[in-house]
């Protein structure tokens, strides 16, 4: 699944008019570049969700081929949960995929997704979150997101704490987690907190490129970038 449905709004004026996952990065648009990472990694079914301006949503979701696509309207915005929760049935039995619609990251040595896959055993875990080191993000993140124990293993940072890692908006979550949930809106946060607090909630730290895509000046900085060629020299 990908999450298109939010409102964008630490990145207006820019999304005044269109919604976040549309904006372009080096000449894609950053949904573009979350359906690329899944076409890429095998995926050949998915959902995408749509809230601000749907419409448009609607349309690049039809533009594209491949992987095979489902738009899931959402006139209540459902926040990241409660979206999940409603794709549900569409998404099978099988731990999925979750990315953010504006999250948009380069493999590196080997795929992701696919070292992701390979390391998520459903045994131990109900959820793989990818994360970058908070020290190689340009850009605001405040305090970090997360700890990592030396298995993987996820907690959130105590009062005062600087974690050391960052959640790049791409994740494997078991269909396990996603039941028993709230009514309506409701953030996957609360899921991340109920399987921390089962000690299944585990994280893979990213080794190829993230862009912090939060507010308009990242956009400039990650779009020097592309352009300078950096990025592409060393992925």
């Amino acid at each position: 699944m990908v999450l298109a449905a939010g409102l964008g709004l630490r990145m207006r004026p820019l999304t005044e008019t269109t919604a976040k996952p549309l904006l372009t990065l080096g000449g894609r648009s950053l949904l573009d570049h979350a359906l690329d990472r899944l076409e890429a990694a095998g995926v050949q079914q998915a959902v995408v969700n749509a809230h601000w301006q749907a419409g448009k949503v609607a349309a690049a979701v039809a533009a594209r081929a491949a992987p095979r696509l489902s738009l899931q309207r959402e006139e209540l915005l459902l926040e990241t949960g409660g979206g999940v929760a409603r794709a549900l049935p569409h998404l099978g039995e099988a731990p999925f995929v979750v990315a953010n619609g504006d999250s948009v990251w380069l493999d590196g040595p080997r795929q992701a997704l696919g070292r992701m896959a390979a390391a998520f055993d459903p045994a131990q875990m109900d959820g793989m979150l990818l994360v970058v080191r908070a020290a190689q993000v340009d850009g605001e993140i405040g305090r970090g997101d997360f700890f990592l124990d030396p298995l993987g293993r996820v907690r959130r940072p105590k009062e005062r704490e600087l974690a050391p890692y960052v959640f790049a908006g791409v994740q494997i979550l078991s269909p396990g987690l996603v039941r028993d949930v709230p009514e309506g809106p409701f953030s996957l946060n609360i899921l991340y907190d109920r399987a921390i607090d089962s000690g299944r909630l585990f994280a893979l730290v990213h080794d190829g490129v993230w862009f912090h895509l939060s507010t308009p000046p990242d956009l400039e900085r990650a779009e020097a970038a592309v352009r300078a060629g950096l990025v592409r020299a060393l992925f």
